[in-house]
């Protein structure tokens, strides 16, 4: 959530702040804030905020001050140079430096030309963001995720990339890019392009003074950084409480030997960390990415994975985040006018196709909607009314809400449906909230050969949980009858996607095609 006492501008939906200590008007006041949080608490609901450290808004006051002159108060609170050095590009609209006339000189912006960058170098820019995560914490949020933070620091050499073409330019190149070698390729360039802009040494300091900043407040402060890198999480103790696990999510299709080799790979990483183990942090969507029911279905048996891979997240080791309107089964909707489009990444990268490159329209807004975001943003559908009921009828929303609201993909019709997709997240929840070893147990990976299923155990000190996720179309029949943490026990089921009877039942059994099977070990 982003915070303005000015108009938010919304360049960038909500992360171009130009204000850290007051709420957007769209939003309410700060004293509505105060009463969201106090009564998210007494419901026990935690409240962590977004907090973009990178950069501000070009009309927030600090920038407002900075662009004024050479010899202002705040001159240096932002990356200024006289003429561009290199030939950087922002990774949302092109060239990194944009010229401001009241000091002649250009300004660097790793995102839009309304984002520009702060200069970490500076201390009093480090104070006035510690002071504004002190102010939020003092009123009791209990934490920050932290955008883009691997964008802080750039390259001190300003060393120009090698990549043969600019922004838009490898954008359409990797749009048609078709054999091994062209991916290969496409690939070699997005990260030539921006490796002296990004990951650069320093932001580990800022995040162990952070995590300090945290550790003098009461109660369970958290920070999660947008990012994968396990070591923005030190030494265990010393920097963030949890990185996402993005490398779960990069894949066209979510198979038993993805997962496998994922959590191998992450959880061994996290078991390695110097002081203290790291705990886990598994998503599969989120704000910036196609939605999963879409990114991972096989316009087949698309219900099916997505009731796996909600079960997937809701059951492996670590903290589960969920984005919303996965739990109804929301969809990709791709916009067909360009007017409609308020990504602005979209709508810069369409005009300059279309005018620099001769792209016809029709192919240009194509293209558009395939990668802009706005797609998975459209508007909650919480009824069958009109806007959704996100909006009142005759309302024109922020982005045009998605018509299959009408065919039962929103949360009134779902919450009256005893099999719907909303009914299974909330049972899986109670199922997760209900078990220790879900919460919090170790994990171990069962038969790691099949290609057709992925089997692990969740065990804590008391509480040992069989996990059975069958990604084909086959009826399999299993044992685990040899396991040795399952040999001479039963299994009582907690949940299943199939129709079963209740009760205990042997560890050699059949699962349905595409069954979800979640059960304790009981010794017997």
């Amino acid at each position: 959530m982003a915070f303005s006492a000015l108009p938010l501008p919304n360049w960038d939906c909500g992360y171009d702040i130009s204000d850290y200590c007051d709420v957007a008007p769209e939003y309410g006041t700060l004293d509505d804030f105060k009463t969201f949080l106090n009564e998210a608490h007494k419901r026990y609901i935690r409240v962590v905020l977004d907090l973009v450290l990178n950069h501000t808004s070009d009309e927030h006051a600090w920038f407002i001050e900075s662009k004024s002159s050479r010899d202002n108060p705040k001159a240096d609170w932002y990356v200024w140079v006289d003429t561009p050095p290199n030939n950087w590009q922002s990774c949302f609209d092109g060239e990194a430096w944009t010229y401001a006339p009241e000091r002649n000189q250009y300004y660097y912006h790793y995102f839009m030309k309304q984002q520009p960058d702060l200069n970490w170098h500076n201390p009093e820019v480090k104070k006035a963001m510690w002071d504004a995560a002190r102010f939020w914490l003092d009123m009791g949020v209990d934490g920050f995720r932290l955008d883009a933070i691997g964008t802080i620091f750039e390259d001190p050499q300003l060393t120009p990339h090698t990549v043969p073409m600019n922004l838009a330019e490898l954008r359409r190149f990797s749009e048609l890019a078709k054999t091994p070698k062209e991916i290969k390729l496409k690939d070699k360039y997005w990260f030539e392009m921006f490796k002296h802009q990004y990951g650069k040494p320093g932001v580990h300091d800022l995040m162990k003074e952070l995590r300090a900043i945290l550790d003098e407040y009461e109660g369970d402060r958290m920070l999660v950084g947008e990012d994968d890198d396990i070591a923005y999480m030190g030494n265990g103790k010393d920097e963030l409480h949890l990185i996402f696990n993005f490398p779960l999510m990069r894949t066209e299709r979510i198979t038993p030997a993805h997962i496998r080799k994922n959590q191998k790979e992450r959880l061994g990483a996290l078991e390695n960390l110097p002081a203290e183990k790291g705990w886990p942090c598994n998503t599969l969507g989120n704000h910036d990415c196609s939605r999963i029911h879409t990114r991972y279905g096989d316009k087949i048996h698309d219900a099916e994975l997505a009731r796996l891979n909600a079960a997937l997240v809701l059951t492996l080791k670590g903290t589960a985040f969920l984005y919303n309107g996965e739990e109804i089964g929301m969809t990709d909707h791709m916009l067909s006018d360009i007017s409609h489009v308020k990504d602005t990444m979209g709508s810069w990268y369409y005009h300059t196709i279309v005018t620099e490159m001769g792209v016809h329209p029709e192919e240009a807004m194509l293209r558009t909607a395939e990668m802009t975001r706005d797609k998975n943003r459209t508007p909650m559908q919480w009824s069958n009314n009109p806007n959704a009921g996100f909006s009142p009828s005759g309302v024109n929303t922020w982005l045009p809400v998605n018509p299959n609201y009408k065919d039962g993909i929103n949360v009134h019709d779902q919450e009256k449906n005893p099999s719907s997709l909303l009914q299974y997240y909330k049972h899986l929840l109670r199922v997760r909230k209900n078990s220790s070893a879900l919460k919090y147990g170790e994990y171990l990976p069962l038969l790691n050969t099949s290609k057709e299923y992925f089997s692990f155990l969740r065990q804590s000190d008391n509480q040992t949980i069989l996990v059975v996720l069958n990604y084909s179309e086959k009826v399999l029949e299993l044992d685990f009858s040899r396991t040795k943490e399952i040999k001479d026990s039963k299994l009582r089921i907690l949940f299943t996607s199939a129709e079963r009877r209740g009760g205990s039942f042997a560890p050699n059994f059949k699962v349905g095609a595409f069954e979800v099977f979640i059960a304790e070990v009981e010794r017997e």
